[in-house]
């Protein structure tokens, strides 16, 4: 095992045992919602995961620590640091590390995370991508490019609203990595559950996407996969309103010359603001849906 990786006790017994676990983010404790909803929202994943026989890991780096399984106190402290708090892609981990400093991690670093202790499925809410305008500023997400390295299948909504959709999925295909859609044959689109772009392949059941990850786990390919969950319909937002918003905020984040990885906890901040509240429901029971699923895909692929 990895010298610098750290499992709570629990993961470790869970993965021994050989039992489901399932990976699960920290910058959506510390960056995506506003304490102590971000707390809230993150007990609520981990006991979710549970319910559905699960062992959940949530990772971040404590005390350059590579931790995968937290305790109640490291959650809390997590989103009482919010933005503070370093938010940890792949470029940072051996920084954070080596000088034992704290970071929450992206999809990207929990990917590696996961991967380095032998969690084969994560549950998050919406990835990074391709950003708007990106012809001109090249701000691509790491986690596209950790999707084509690492063998870890990422459960999410689709890639987040405030993304260049098409060019997000363009990048996907030219990596290779698969793209499911869940019980859907259109891209979910993070706050809506629909989008004017088709997925590849589609899977109806938990058990036919954990073969896909056998599949790709038995021809021994080096990256991750996709899995596309829509959110449900009684909490999915009407795509004009949603987009409505998303422009307005991308334009006031480009009047303030905020960039980088600030971009995005501003936007979805943002968001909130001008959708009184909605898009912060609509996220959290978005990355509730993410954990079901994720958990009985886990549990499915225990089997096989």
């Amino acid at each position: 095992m990895n010298q610098h990786l750290q499992l709570s006790p629990a993961v470790r017994a869970a993965l021994k045992e050989h039992r489901p676990v399932i990976a699960l983010e920290s910058t959506i404790i510390s960056h995506g919602m506003p304490y102590p909803q971000n707390v809230e929202t993150a007990r609520q994943c981990e006991a979710l995961a549970r319910d559905q026989g699960a062992e959940p890991a949530t990772i971040a780096v404590l005390g350059g620590k590579l931790c995968a399984g937290l305790t109640d106190e490291q959650i809390e402290y997590l989103g009482k640091a919010g933005p503070r708090m370093r938010k940890a892609s792949r470029r940072d981990l051996p920084g954070l590390v080596a000088q034992g400093q704290d970071g929450a991690t992206t999809v990207a670093a929990t990917m590696i995370i996961a991967a380095m202790a032998g969690i084969h499925v994560f549950a998050t809410g919406g990835i990074g991508g391709v950003h708007r305008g990106a012809e001109t500023s090249m701000d691509i997400s790491a986690d596209l490019e950790e999707l084509a390295m690492t063998p870890v299948a990422v459960v999410c909504a689709g890639a987040k609203s405030i993304l260049d959709i098409g060019l997000t999925m363009e990048y996907l295909e030219t990596k290779g990595v698969p793209v499911i859609g869940y019980q859907t044959d259109v891209l979910p689109a993070f706050y809506t559950n629909k989008s004017k772009f088709a997925v590849p392949l589609r899977a109806d059941t938990p058990g036919e996407i954990a073969g896909m990850i056998k599949a790709q786990q038995e021809m021994h390919y080096p990256g991750g996969m996709l899995v596309t969950n829509p959110i449900p319909e009684e909490f999915a937002l009407p795509a004009d309103k949603i987009d409505q918003a998303i422009e307005q905020a991308l334009e006031e984040a480009q009047a303030q010359g905020i960039k980088g990885k600030d971009v995005t906890p501003y936007l979805l901040a943002r968001v909130v603001e001008l959708t009184g509240g909605k898009s912060l429901k609509a996220n959290i029971q978005l990355v509730f849906n993410n954990v079901r699923l994720a958990a009985r895909i886990a549990a499915a692929l225990s089997t096989k």
